[in-house]
């Protein structure tokens, strides 16, 4: 059972207080993403870009199909995104070793160092906030985020394998 948090239980949240959680969740998010936009604006990218490249970096060799599949984009929208990647040199495709048709994902190292720049700054403020929160907060996050989640998009995102660090 859910501790009570100032009487009221978590299971019975108000309209208000599932507002607040909402705004949080608002302004968070763009606490969360104010850094990466910084560095991504400089270069003329969005977020688009930014979550391609941390995806081909979390998979390397992963097929369009399947970043297709993790981003939930149009075919359209993510050749869009790839395009500028290729021309400024920072993704590379390779054409698959056991289907000629599919194209194989890698970050260049130019790729690399731009992805450790963008996910350093979350990093920082992720380690911040759960340094502040406290394990037990850390782990409600998640299952909340989780919780969040359609069950074919929590299934993906517990498919991701961890990364060493």
């Amino acid at each position: 059972m859910a501790e009570n948090n100032g009487g009221e239980g978590l299971l019975f949240l108000t309209d208000e207080q599932l507002r607040k959680g909402i705004e949080a969740m608002f302004f968070a998010y763009r606490g969360f993403t104010a850094d990466p936009d910084r560095i991504l604006s400089s270069l003329d990218y969005g977020r688009a870009h930014h979550r391609a490249v941390h995806f081909v970096h979390r998979s390397p060799g992963t097929t369009v199909g399947n970043l297709l599949t993790i981003l939930g984009v149009t075919k359209q929208s993510l050749n869009r995104v790839l395009r500028s990647l290729f021309d400024d040199g920072l993704v590379e495709a390779r054409v698959g070793k056991k289907d000629k048709r599919e194209r194989h994902l890698y970050l260049t190292e130019k790729g690399a160092a731009l992805e450790r720049s963008l996910s350093d700054a979350q990093r920082v403020r992720m380690r911040t906030a759960y340094r502040a929160a406290g394990p037990q907060a850390v782990q409600g996050f998640r299952t909340v985020l989780e919780a969040m989640m359609d069950p074919e998009l929590r299934r993906q995102y517990q498919g991701l394998k961890e990364t060493p660090q």
